[in-house]
């Protein structure tokens, strides 16, 4: 594992900075979609079913292999139409959605030097009496709440990101998080009751939201690190095993090297105010446009404004 992303590049395979080979793939990727009922284009009134940035996001996935690319996002159209996504998210009792924001990586309200959103997750904060508030979740509400706090990251703070000010020529769209894995006074016994719980969430995440992790920096790796990795390394595929990188316990020289010090939390060698248990602490560009907070509840950010999805019960 790699303690630096220098290797990364967020522009590679991204709009705007395909190779000629890639551009060809695309373009036959939404043929076969087309082909297969998938995929609509748009027109001068209707844009397409699916943006070039989510359509990227699998063929980056597979490595441009149209044919696996197109397998995976069969498979995951198939479970969003089988599990009622669109409904499901619309319709999510904002309370239950807001507690459950306590057991999943949180976004700390701002982003990294790309403009890529930072999510911080700190697991010894799942200990004691919120583990075993996770725990007596049925593992059918627990994926229900996974999936709709995966649609709040693709549908609205990504989308809110590529809105806002970012590096590029032109600017790509933002459809990944950066990632902060405090492994902070978390024992192995609690890790060990967590398995289950992070594997849904992994597994899940690879297969029907591919390429939605930029990075992710393992920060106060414990000593028993090393095991753990032996567990999880398998619920990644190769992709996202790469963009993992453990920083110790002293993060701030690398991760300041990736986020400007008043966006990186103090806690980890920056200047921001923020914890774990936090709302999201946004920065002035974005106060602009969605006011000084996140709406509460599901939420969509739809051509420069809060959108929330209508309720349909």
């Amino acid at each position: 594992m790699s303690t630096s992303n220098s290797g990364y590049d967020i522009l590679a395979g991204h709009p705007g900075h395909l190779t000629p080979d890639q551009e060809t793939d695309l373009e036959r990727f939404k043929q076969n979609l087309s082909s297969a009922g998938l995929y609509k284009p748009g027109d001068e009134s209707t844009p397409p079913s699916h943006d070039d940035a989510v359509l990227l996001r699998f063929l980056r996935a597979r490595k441009f292999d149209v044919q696996k690319a197109q397998k995976q996002f069969s498979d995951a159209e198939a479970w969003r139409k089988e599990n009622d996504i669109e409904n499901l998210y619309a319709n999510f009792d904002p309370e239950e959605f807001e507690s459950a924001k306590r057991f999943y990586p949180r976004w700390t309200g701002r982003r990294d030097k790309q403009g890529v959103p930072v999510y911080v997750y700190r697991l010894a904060a799942l200990s004691g009496p919120v583990l075993k508030e996770l725990q007596a979740v049925p593992q059918e509400r627990r994926r229900q709440r996974i999936t709709a706090l995966w649609e709040f990251m693709t549908r609205f703070t990504t989308p809110l990101c590529t809105y806002l000010p970012h590096p590029g020529d032109p600017p790509v769209p933002i459809v990944a998080v950066n990632s902060i894995i405090d492994f902070a006074d978390c024992s192995i016994g609690t890790l060990w009751s967590l398995r289950s719980h992070l594997q849904q969430a992994s597994t899940m995440a690879t297969a029907n939201y591919p390429e939605t992790l930029h990075t992710v920096a393992v920060v106060n790796a414990p000593s028993y690190f090393g095991t753990v990795w032996g567990w999880i390394k398998n619920w990644f595929d190769e992709g996202t095993r790469n963009k993992i990188h453990v920083l110790g316990s002293d993060p701030g020289p690398t991760l300041l090297k990736l986020i400007d010090v008043e966006n990186l939390p103090k806690i980890y060698g920056g200047q921001l105010d923020f914890k774990f248990e936090d709302e999201p602490n946004l920065d002035e560009d974005a106060r602009k446009i969605i006011g000084d907070s996140v709406p509460k509840g599901p939420c969509l950010f739809v051509d420069g404004k809060v959108v929330i999805p209508e309720r349909t019960k």
